[in-house]
């Protein structure tokens, strides 16, 4: 099976959020069946450009109509030794080379660009893919540019349409469709959202499969409360939605052999190398070398929709309990200094480190007990997955992937992989916190079991990615 996997950003090559992870792992875990090849396409951005390590190849030139502007693309490809798995890149330097991937007035007229390009380098590189996987709303018109002028061409390629994040969702003014799609007026009812035109509504009518990433969001998002907006549109095309659960690169992500790990572990020694690392985490952010004091991490964005409201209020009851806690991220300066105060008024209990590295990361799901996520809304979640797979207990809320991945712990049946609170509450989060605390201080053997649970679930792009092919399968009639 030939498939194409579009999206604005994959690992190693640009990575602002998950959908880079995925874009990374999940065309390798496809590019494994027996029959199968993948190609990847994501934008050329500068800082790829720039950098040495990605050696690349130009392949093609070719002027692309958007609307009435003849612009220029480049079609590059990466030089590399995989057969099954190809990495292309769309060059245009005015839309492309600048100092973030997102977040510029013309980003519509950017990913339409990007969209409609990769259709015209599969026609270039002579491509007959059975599907093309598009990728949130930067991919978005992909489905209705293959109606609209590519039937003729690649007509036999079904797409399919994942929604990693449906908050953001390719808003544009009504003149777009004619100035920068070059669609017909009959193209409008595709488009029309209440005033404006929206990519993710094109998709979603023109797609032949809809996915998002977990079996509870796409429940969720037919619902007004989860959907902004969306959710009339999802129900009138509920037929065509499956929910696949996202998994992690196990390569990648695994502490025995992280590189930013002080002491590589798996689930035949982590009782005695998990417990050097918790002592090496708290002497590097200078906390309390305390072994038997349970230490809780979080590595996110500090937003709202990531339950730092409810974190926040509760600082001060995390802080009257014996536990450290370790924060790492950037967010809103509200949530910001609410953790800097608090960290300085308990510098032996709160470390916290308002930046991002990968190398802290790692070391915080390698050296945490317990690792608490308490998201309002969360499509997936990588990081619940991860901190399972460093055998670190999540505690999270009950919603989207984070309901589908983490499973209540009974210690009198030994089942389970963490805790979970279900009302958005700050009251609710403590008594799962709370419950966490007092197994590991009370009860260490269940404790012990419960790590084990957590390392030994199977978290890799393993299932997903079989989910994904059973439905390529369907949608192309291919066995």
């Amino acid at each position: 099976m030939n498939i194409v996997f579009a999206a604005s950003e994959a690992a190693p090559y640009m990575k602002t959020g998950g959908l880079g992870d995925v874009a990374q792992a999940l065309p390798l875990a496809l590019s494994k069946y027996s029959g199968s090849r993948v190609l990847l396409f994501i934008p050329f951005y500068g800082s790829i450009k720039r950098d040495p390590a990605f050696k690349t190849e130009l392949v093609s030139e070719f002027e692309l109509k958007l609307g009435w502007r003849g612009q220029y693309a480049g079609l590059h490809r990466l030089v590399s030794r995989r057969r099954k798995l190809e990495v292309y890149f769309i060059d245009n330097e005015l839309y492309f080379c600048r100092d973030r991937a997102y977040g510029y007035s013309d980003d519509g007229e950017r990913f339409a660009f990007f969209s409609k390009a990769i259709l015209q380098s599969l026609v270039i590189l002579g491509e007959k893919p059975d599907i093309i996987h598009c990728n949130d709303w930067q991919t978005a018109l992909i489905p209705t540019f293959l109606h609209a002028f590519y039937h003729d061409k690649l007509g036999t390629a079904k797409t399919v349409f994942t929604i990693h994040n449906i908050e953001y969702q390719g808003w544009v003014h009504p003149y777009f469709l004619g100035d920068v799609l070059g669609l017909p007026v009959s193209y409008d009812s595709t488009f029309k959202f209440g005033d404006q035109h929206n990519f993710m509504k094109s998709a979603i009518l023109k797609c032949d499969a809809l996915t998002t990433v977990s079996r509870t969001y796409a429940k969720e998002i037919c619902y007004p409360y989860y959907a902004h907006g969306l959710h009339d549109i999802i129900n009138d095309h509920a037929f065509k939605l499956t929910g696949i659960v996202n998994g992690i690169d196990t390569d990648v992500n695994d502490p025995a052999t992280d590189p930013n790990v002080f002491h590589p572990y798996d689930v035949s020694n982590v009782f005695e190398e998990k417990p050097k690392n918790k002592a090496d985490l708290q002497k590097e952010l200078g906390l309390p070398i305390r072994p038997d004091v349970p230490l809780i991490g979080i590595v996110s964005r500090l937003v709202e929709h990531k339950g730092m409201s409810i974190l926040c209020e509760s600082l001060e009851k995390i802080a009257s309990m014996d536990v450290q806690f370790a924060v790492l991220g950037t967010g809103d300066s509200e949530y910001e200094s609410w953790l800097k105060s608090e960290a300085e008024r308990h510098p032996d209990r709160f470390s916290v480190n308002i930046r991002f590295g990968k190398h802290l990361a790692s070391r915080i799901y390698a050296g945490a007990d317990i690792y608490i996520m308490p998201s309002k809304s969360e499509p997936c979640g990588l990081s619940q997955l991860l901190a399972m797979h460093y055998g670190t207990v999540p505690v999270v809320h009950e919603t989207g992937g984070l309901k589908d991945t983490v499973a209540p712990f009974f210690p009198d049946t030994g089942e389970g992989t963490g805790f979970v609170f279900r009302g958005f509450t700050g009251p609710d989060m403590m008594d799962s916190l709370r419950s966490a605390v007092d197994l590991y201080n009370g009860d260490r053997d269940s404790w012990n079991k419960l790590v084990m649970n957590c390392m030994t679930k199977d978290v890799s792009w393993k299932l997903p990615a079989g989910e994904y092919m059973e439905l390529y399968r369907r949608i192309t009639n291919k066995k």
